[in-house]
């Protein structure tokens, strides 16, 4: 018989599982069909409580933080609550990053341990992490790491059979958990840090949006009531656990029902078809290409979905034809929406379970319990009416406690009176529906990914060639949008859009190279200097027909140039 979720009576994240296991021991948690993997909620409390034991016996202390670049795997929910249970700061790691952008993560969240799997793709881990530690191939992994460039980090911790030199072993180091006696850790308060989200901004690199046990437990509690989750459902969860997508909607929002988690290693659209069909999930979680890829798949009709009833699509807008689809065909009647950012925990807003297609297409719901909003006119600050276009403000326990070691940011992102203010457009109608009817400036949404243009832009300057650079969105049928970048190269200089994609491999995320490059001798900008982006969006559509079409395809010619992946 399904239970109703209860009331939280604390909020601390270790708290979450272990109230599950004295609960439901024996009721599963943890299912990975890929991996022939199924853990009872006392078998993964059993885990999380030795990998806390052995972190500690490292040293790993409250409040350090501990950085994870690693896909989907089960030791990636072990560590969640086996930090937190020590106190210490999970700090997630998008596993598409590269050399440059992990190294300063690495160094601006001052982490003491990087765990790192094997790696995604074609992309090795261990080579990139052994390019910004070079100290670590000669390093006994059973002493101090001394690295001029990270002074902070002191082990890298490798999940796998055989760690390369240098690493630790996961594995050993919860098999030393197990053997270490029960013990107490530091007393710890639900208001600490206990997650480091990083989030890209117009204004310069990535922040550390600092969030704490309050924050996220509540945020995916709200989540999971939301969708009327109890005991019985069971969430096939295709999005990455580094992203509060995964970690929070996914992880917590199940967790705090008492709700099982059906996990995907990375994502991929016939192992989500085959995790719902084998497990009977009662909700699906993605992004809308995500979705579509799994509605497109020629093995589609192959596989039974009508356990399915509810789950959560959000990263992009939803189309109504989608919207349709996945009700339809999916079996998924109770479908919502949500809408959040980072510095929220991550979800302001959700529809309902009941609401109509109209709503979950044309709205992003209504606050979460316990959510203020407002919407406000940029200019004067002052809220506006009903059916009026301003800034979306928002305020209440889902606010981050700050941008870590950036206090300027978190003044300019939150006022003294606790509002955050999001940066985007929004209408606020009679019911409370919200509609975003704009987004953060500049902000490009590729396939559910945020790209903030400055973060490239900073990056391809450093190109000995280039002068200056401008990146912008364009449309593309798949992705929503794609990365697209006008380069003015220094005067005597030359380059192709070849040479400029070879710059960013293995330095930058992939989702973030530019699709499409034109090389200019000028920007278009106003008579105060300021850059018109928008003369640059409607030039590529000029210089690439197929971005009218929003299908992109191959390179045209050296002077404007279209990359495809």
């Amino acid at each position: 018989m399904a239970t109703a979720p209860q009331p939280i009576s604390s909020s601390l994240l270790g708290d979450v599982l272990a109230r599950q296991a004295a609960q439901y021991p024996d009721k599963d948690a943890l299912i990975y069909p890929e991996l022939g993997l199924r853990w009872t909620f006392a078998q993964l409390e059993e885990r999380a409580q030795a990998c806390a034991r052995g972190l500690a016996k490292l040293g790993i202390r409250k409040g350090e933080r501990v950085a994870i670049w690693s896909t989907n795997l089960p030791e990636w929910v072990v560590l969640f609550f086996g930090l937190a249970k020590i106190g210490a700061v999970m700090v997630t790691v998008n596993t598409l990053l590269r050399r440059h952008e992990v190294e300063y993560l690495l160094a601006q969240s001052e982490a003491c341990a990087l765990i790192l799997s094997p790696g995604f793709r074609d992309v090795d881990y261990s080579e990139i992490i052994f390019q910004v530690v070079p100290e670590l191939r000669q390093h006994d992994p059973q002493r101090t790491l001394s690295c001029s460039r990270l002074p902070s980090l002191r082990h890298v911790i490798f999940i796998g059979e055989s760690a390369p030199a240098g690493m630790l072993s996961y594995n050993r180091i919860e098999q030393d958990g197990q053997r270490e006696p029960e013990r107490s850790f530091a007393k710890l308060d639900v208001h600490e840090v206990i997650n480091i989200q990083y989030t890209s901004g117009t204004t310069g690199f990535p922040k550390g949006a600092m969030l704490s046990h309050h924050n996220i437990v509540h945020n995916g509690y709200w989540i999971g009531r939301t969708q009327r989750f109890t005991s019985e459902d069971r969430v096939c969860l295709p999005v990455p656990f580094f992203h509060c997508f995964g970690c929070v909607l996914g992880i917590l929002g199940a967790y705090t029902s008492g709700a099982a988690i059906v996990p995907l290693t990375s994502f991929d659209p016939e192992k989500a078809l085959y995790a719902v069909a084998s497990e009977r999930c009662t909700a699906l979680y993605g992004v809308p290409t995500m979705f579509i890829a799994e509605l497109e798949h020629p093995n589609f009709a192959r596989y039974d979905l009508r356990s399915l009833r509810t789950g959560i699509m959000a990263g992009a807008p939803c189309p109504e034809l989608l919207m349709r689809e996945v009700i339809e065909d999916m079996h998924l009647p109770e479908i919502t929406i949500a809408y959040g950012l980072t510095e929220a925990s991550p979800v302001v807003t959700m529809t309902g379970i009941n609401d109509s297609i109209a709503r979950r297409t044309q709205t992003v719901g209504k606050p979460l319990p316990g959510v203020e909003v407002k919407i406000v006119d940029a200019a004067t600050e002052e809220p506006v009416p009903r059916g009026t276009s301003g800034e979306l403000w928002v305020r209440g326990y889902l606010i981050m406690k700050g941008y870590y070691n950036k206090p300027e940011e978190t003044r300019a992102a939150i006022n003294e009176e606790g509002w955050l203010r999001t940066g985007d457009l929004a209408v606020q109608d009679e019911e409370g529906y919200i509609r975003i009817s704009g987004r953060k400036k500049e902000m490009i949404i590729r396939g559910g990914e945020n790209i903030y243009p400055r973060e490239i832009e900073e990056f391809l300057r450093s190109h000995p060639k280039i002068s200056d650079v401008a990146v912008y969105g364009v449309p593309h049928r798949k992705f929503g949008e794609d990365v697209a970048a006008a380069i003015r190269l220094k005067q005597g200089e030359s380059a192709t859009a070849a040479e400029i994609v070879r710059f960013c491999k293995d330095q930058i995320a992939s989702f973030k190279v530019p699709r499409y490059i034109q090389f200019v001798a000028e920007f278009p900008q106003t008579a105060s200097g300021k850059l018109q982006k928008y003369k640059l969006q409607q030039r590529a559509l000029e210089d690439f027909p197929e971005l009218r079409q929003e299908n992109p395809g191959a390179a045209t010619n050296e002077s404007k140039q279209a990359i495809t992946s």
